[in-house]
């Protein structure tokens, strides 16, 4: 268990605004390098640099240099988990409970390497409804019927079985419901991207986490996990 003292240094890390403004940046699964981060968060590059070590040193950021840039990305999905978390109760302590953000992010975003928002809360809803996934320790487990599915359509399933964790749930920020983090959860981004059924928008901060359905996603989605996705007014929901 943490000492008190590594638990307020851990949390100190995540509370200088700059440092946060970074993290959640990097929320959007890509890499970045300090440059982008700096502009991010508004500060200068050798200010942004010193954020960025600081972060390295305590384990929620891992560096990787290539030519003459370093990229940065979130140490590990237990990071992304305790951000998503934060984020959850940074909104539940707003005096007014009106979301704040705008509907294309609350719709669909990445929550680092795998689904969030109504579109994330769906997938897992559906995919447990059908019988896909059933209830394991620490997570959830793919049934027999479900492993197959999962193959059929396209899913790396034995990648999602070398992660750490195969399925586990993710408290979501916005929707104060679990969506599906984990190996499994990675998998089933990743097949949304390349197939091109959701496409990643443009932006710095929290709009980088945006992504959007394409008219071959909303078909798609809908036939292969049961999630209906309402483009034009932004809404996802398990059939």
């Amino acid at each position: 268990m943490a000492t008190p003292t590594r638990l307020a240094s851990a949390a100190a890390l995540i509370a200088h605004p700059a440092r946060a403004a970074m993290l959640q940046a990097l929320m959007a699964g890509e890499a970045l390098t300090a440059g982008e981060l700096a502009r991010t968060a508004g500060i200068a590059p050798s200010t942004a640099s010193a954020h960025l070590a600081a972060l390295a040193g305590g384990a929620l950021v891992v560096a990787h240099a290539q030519g003459r840039h370093r990229w940065f990305r979130l140490a590990n999905d237990d990071v992304a988990a305790i951000l998503e978390s934060l984020m959850g109760l940074a909104e539940l302590a707003r005096p007014a409970r009106r979301w704040p953000h705008g509907e294309a992010l609350r719709t669909a975003r990445t929550c680092w390497d795998h689904l969030a928002g109504r579109l994330g809360v769906a997938l897992r809803q559906g995919l447990v409804e059908r019988g896909m996934l059933r209830p394991a320790l620490g997570g959830w487990e793919a049934t027999a019927a479900g492993h197959a599915w999962l193959e059929r359509t396209g899913v790396d399933v034995a990648a999602a079985r070398r992660a750490r964790r195969f399925a586990c749930d993710c408290m979501d920020w916005s929707e104060r419901r679990p969506h599906l983090g984990g190996g499994l959860a990675r998998a089933l981004c990743t097949l949304c991207l390349a197939r091109g059924w959701l496409r990643r928008q443009p932006g710095e901060g929290l709009a980088r986490r945006a992504v959007v359905p394409t008219p071959e996603g909303v078909r798609r989605l809908r036939e292969a996990f049961g999630v209906r996705v309402e483009a034009a007014a932004g809404q996802a929901a398990s059939d």
